[in-house]
Parts: C-alpha cells; sequence; structure tokens
C-alpha cells in the first residue's frame, strides 16, 4: 500500500483534477471493493470541496464471476432499469462520475464468451441515456485504477503478491503524478503541452492520416471540421476536468466509411473479462470485412457483430512510443494504461465533441457529417517504434506526423 500522504493526494487529484467537484454538486463514484481506503479519501476531498453528496457504489469481482458460471442465459438479457435511470437522472442533475477501473484481466477465461457479449450489449442499450451525457462532454467524469491482487499478478507473474502490487501502485501514481512535488501544477503543465499538439493538428485539418508499420497499410480518411482533443476538456458548463488518469494521447474522429487497408494489434485487449491478443482488422470502405486473433477470436467476434456500427471505427489516438507508460516496457493488460502508451483506434461510437458542433447534432446529423454510432466503444491499440504516419493534406501534400513510432511534427 502506498503512503497515508501518497492516497490523499492521488485522492485530491481525482476530485480536484479528474472531476473538478464544484459546490453543491454530486460525485458518483464506482470502484472494487480493493479500493475502500481510497474512495473514503475521495469522499472526505469531495465533501471539502463542496460537494452536496458522494454516491459510492461498490462491485466486486467474484460475485461477477459466479454469476457468470452459474445464472442461467436469462439473466444476461436483464439490466436494472433503476439503476439506468438513476444515472441518467444524476447527469440531468448535473453530477460528476469517477470510475475506478482495475479489471482483473483473466476474470472470465473459460466462460461463454456469448453471455458475455449478451450481457454488454444488455448494458449498452439500458445506458444509452446515460451514455449520451458523458460522450457528449455534458457532464465531467473520470477513470483511474488501483491496484488488484489478480491484476498485479498478472503484471509480474514472477513476482510474490503483496510486492506485485506493491510494484503496480508505485507505477500507478508516478503515471498521474502523484510522485510529484506538486501533481495539480504538474497536470496543469502536463495538459498544456497537449494542448499544443491538439492545436497544432486542429489548424492542419488533413484530409487522411496513412498509417504504415509491421502487419498495417491503412488509409484512414477525416472528416471535414473534425476536433482534436487531448488532457483535459470542458463540460457543457464550462467547467475543466481530465476523463483519463493517467492520458498521453491526443484524439480525434474519423470518417465512419472512410478506412482502408488493414491494421494489426500490438498490445492485448482486455475485452469483457476476456484477452484478445495478435488480432488483424482489414477495412473496406470503413467496415471490418476480415479479422484473425492469435487468442480470442469469439470474443472479437461476438464484439463487432454487436451491432452494424461496431465494425467501424468511432475514434482515432496519437501516443508517442517515447511516453512515460510505454518506457515501462511493460504490458498492464488495462486499455486505461495501455492505450496511453500506444497509438490506437476505437471500435463503436464516436464522440460527439470530435466535429465541430457535433454536441449540438442530432443522431442524423453526426452520421452524415461521418460520425459513426454504435451500442460499443472499445479502445485498442496499435503504435509500436516501427509506425510511421502521414497526414494528407487538402491540396494532396503528405506530411511526417510520425517516425519510427513518435513525433515528426514541431510545435512553437
Amino acid at each position: 500500500m502506498p503512503s497515508e500522504r501518497d492516497l490523499e493526494k492521488y485522492a485530491e487529484l481525482a476530485v480536484r483534477v479528474g472531476i473538478n467537484v464544484q459546490q453543491g454538486q454530486t460525485l458518483v463514484v464506482t470502484a472494487p471493493l480493493t479500493a475502500a481506503d481510497l474512495v473514503r479519501g475521495i469522499a472526505r476531498k469531495a465533501y471539502e470541496a463542496g460537494a452536496k453528496n458522494v454516491h459510492v457504489e461498490w462491485n466486486d469481482e467474484q460475485l461477477t464471476q459466479i454469476k457468470y458460471k452459474l445464472a442461467p442465459d436469462e439473466a444476461f438479457t436483464e439490466y436494472p432499469m433503476f439503476r439506468a435511470r438513476g444515472w441518467e437522472e444524476f447527469a440531468e442533475n448535473g453530477a460528476g462520475f469517477l470510475s475506478i477501473y482495475s479489471p482483473n484481466p483473466d476474470l472470465l477465461s473459460g466462460i461463454d464468451p456469448q453471455r458475455v457479449a449478451t450481457a454488454t450489449k444488455t448494458a449498452g442499450i439500458a445506458l444509452q441515456g446515460w451514455r449520451n451525457y458523458t460522450m457528449a462532454h455534458r457532464v465531467s467524469w473520470s477513470l483511474i485504477s488501483t491496484p488488484t491482487p489478480e491484476w498485479a499478478g498478472k503484471i509480474f507473474p514472477d513476482l510474490p503478491a503483496a510486492e506485485a502490487e506493491s510494484r503496480l501502485w508505485e507505477l500507478i501514481l508516478k503515471a498521474v503524478r502523484v510522485d510529484r512535488d506538486d501533481p495539480v501544477a504538474a497536470w496543469k503543465a502536463h495538459n498544456a503541452r497537449l494542448a499544443k499538439t491538439v492545436d497544432y493538428l486542429n489548424r492542419k485539418q488533413y484530409k487522411q492520416l496513412v498509417y504504415r508499420a509491421e502487419g498495417t497499410d491503412l488509409t484512414v480518411d477525416m472528416p471535414h471540421n473534425h476536433v482534436w482533443h487531448g488532457g483535459s476538456t470542458e463540460n457543457e458548463k464550462g467547467v475543466t476536468f481530465n476523463p483519463n488518469m493517467p492520458t498521453e494521447e491526443v484524439f480525434t474522429m474519423p470518417h465512419k466509411d472512410g478506412a482502408n487497408g488493414v491494421v494489426r494489434s500490438t498490445r492485448p485487449l482486455n475485452h469483457g473479462g476476456n484477452l484478445i491478443e495478435g488480432f488483424s482488422l482489414r477495412f473496406e470502405n470503413g467496415k471490418v470485412t476480415d479479422f484473425s486473433a492469435d487468442k480470442g477470436y469469439d470474443t472479437l467476434k461476438l464484439l463487432l457483430d454487436t451491432d452494424e456500427g461496431a465494425r467501424k471505427l468511432g475514434e482515432l489516438a496519437l501516443v508517442p512510443h517515447r511516453s512515460p507508460i510505454s518506457e515501462t516496457n511493460l504490458i498492464f493488460y488495462n486499455t486505461l494504461f495501455d492505450e496511453n502508451a500506444s497509438c490506437h483506434f476505437a471500435l463503436g461510437r464516436a464522440y460527439p465533441t470530435t466535429i465541430q458542433g457535433g454536441t449540438g447534432m442530432t443522431k442524423e446529423q453526426l452520421e452524415a457529417n461521418g460520425a459513426n454510432d454504435s451500442l460499443v466503444h472499445v479502445d485498442f491499440m496499435m503504435g509500436g517504434p516501427d509506425l510511421n504516419i502521414d497526414g494528407v493534406t487538402a491540396d494532396g501534400r503528405k506530411e511526417p506526423i510520425f517516425r519510427e513510432g513518435n513525433w515528426a511534427i514541431e510545435l512553437d
């Protein structure tokens, strides 16, 4: 376990930078039971910041595993609608949503992937209203992590359990800058650096991005008036928050019908408690037409078959190979960390914030402007030290963006 002081700093960071809790605001926290000490600290910091209420929902992976092993199939076609309506009501009233994301990568290994896919789709349908608030950044939301014995053991299988968990704590706290004297100030500087890259790419307005690496040869069309984001953002009330902690990415929206070629994953994807590894996707006119996987093929197939939009891209993100999480030379088996060590794409729904005026558009208008829609939004990693990316300008010129996995652009 980290020191009491480091836990306090982490809690303060989640409240002040992650959500940026406002006077009279409700904070909704979801967390594993193992994060109880941090959650108590978050509650204290939130009330000190003026929160009206801190609502906590606990999750227990052992109960989840028991359900998937023993419940009848029809259990996965139901979702507690009182919860879905409650979360939508929280969002309507301006609550902030903080999630502590620390999944066991092998939790549902051996479970019929169809059960997982059914449950995922059921929850996706039930939570559409709430996700309209978060994906449009109408409310503040943030994702952080804490170690669990199972997750730490996956990353450090040769270490004793207590040592593995302690090592993972060190890495998490360093990744979110809790190891700095003033983490809040460190995040302000980090967000400012990401904003410079965002401004550069928004000025460029490339019409295509061209990706080349071992196993990857992909051209992606960009929508007119796409918008890049990275680091902090603002909700509809103008309150700044950080959706992901850690974060090293800048991201935007690809055109839903504009991906052509093949892309190969470079890190395992933990999806629904099962790992998908060594997979490739072939795109034609934006849609996955063929795919393969060294491990987790059935899980990947069920993901792609969720709905029509699950076979199209909703996000592309750029992360240099020379970045703090990548330089640990570890696979985290946790998308929050692995996606911030590698360039990545997301299958499924696009963020309305990544097209100019998107938060004010109808679903039909978003689609007409190239935004993908789906019940899912699943990031997968495809970056590495051999990745080259070119931006194609409006007049057809190619400009280097990445060379050998790192930025090839010069910022003022």
